[in-house]
């Protein structure tokens, strides 16, 4: 009797990642999992919560741990898509252009308050996002797997920013948040002597970019059972048909949730979906593929999308 052949990469590390990243950001263990089913699903997060939660230290403590090559952009008003994506320059020696690679060449990049830069600066990124490359002057430079946009933004704050439009929310495979610490976690971090920066320093390589591109492809062998992938369906078709919804989730966005869907399920340590892990997935990754009729922003906007999502999801007959 022949038995199964060993995984190229041991599952377990995927646990073992996620305790060295809590080393550095404490209490976020469902931000952690969340981000990390985003990048084993191939997928790209957005991060949206008000200042000093610790959105960047995790972004930071997650490349770490994945021995992924990790650069962060600050993005501004005056900010040009060739500061992010890179530039052709011009070689004195021979007089030829010759390409300079942008930060966006990395296999994390954080892209820190993306809503303010212009919306042409923005745009630069779809598609490294969508299609993994980028073109600079008709010449297309692909880049290096694994490939992972971890974008932030002030949900609060307005002033001088920009928001992002449809096509660009659409490809975030999730939308998430940190919220405050609970009151010990907050008193262990006053107390502590090191600084967030250097309890990332200090966080152990767990996987390297070659296991990560790996696990990925185990992600996708995930079993989804066809009354699994029905009910999945339904709670997107709904979205279409909601009386408060102009626009409800696309393909891409139907795809991506399966994506993060089979993600939680082997991050679980399963090699199959459940209903749970749908029903889990939904919020972080349907809210911000719609647009409300009413023409609602900000806050109140993701609030009563957040409430349409929560209704499907409550009212809709899961399989058994």
């Amino acid at each position: 009797m022949q038995t199964a052949p060993e995984p190229l990469v041991n599952p377990r590390l995927v646990q073992e990642a996620l305790s060295e990243c809590e080393r550095a950001i404490h209490g976020k263990r469902a931000a952690l999992e969340a981000t990390l089913c985003a990048v084993l699903g191939g997928g790209h997060v957005l991060l949206e919560d008000v200042p000093g939660v610790g959105k960047t230290t995790l972004c930071r403590a997650l490349a770490r741990v994945l021995g992924c090559r990790f650069r962060r952009i600050q993005f501004t008003s005056d900010m040009l898509p060739s500061d992010v994506i890179g530039v052709q320059v011009l070689n004195p020696k021979d007089g030829t252009l010759q390409f300079r690679p942008g930060p966006v060449f990395a296999n994390v990049v954080l892209a820190d308050e993306i809503n303010r830069a212009s919306p042409k600066t923005q745009s630069a990124l779809l598609e490294a996002m969508s299609d993994r490359q980028v073109t600079v002057d008709d010449v297309t430079h692909v880049l290096t797997g694994p490939f992972v946009v971890l974008a932030t933004q002030n949900p609060v704050e307005h002033h001088g920013a920009y928001p992002l439009p449809e096509s660009q929310l659409d490809r975030f495979m999730l939308r998430l948040e940190l919220g405050y610490p609970d009151e010990g976690t907050e008193r262990e971090m006053l107390t502590r002597p090191d600084t967030g920066a250097e309890r990332v320093d200090a966080l152990r390589v767990v996987l390297e970019p070659q296991s990560v591109i790996v696990l990925q492809g185990m992600v996708r062998m995930v079993r989804v059972e066809s009354v699994v992938a029905d009910y999945l369906l339904a709670l997107v078709r709904r979205t279409r048909e909601h009386p408060m919804v102009e626009l409800g989730v696309s393909p891409r966005g139907s795809h991506a949730f399966l994506r993060a869907v089979q993600a939680r399920a082997f991050v679980a340590g399963r090699g199959y979906v459940i209903p749970d892990d749908v029903k889990a997935m939904a919020d972080a990754a349907l809210t911000h593929r719609l647009l409300l009729r009413g023409g609602s922003d900000g806050r109140e906007a993701r609030d009563a999308a957040r409430a349409v999502i929560t209704e499907i999801v409550e009212t809709q007959d899961v399989p058994v």
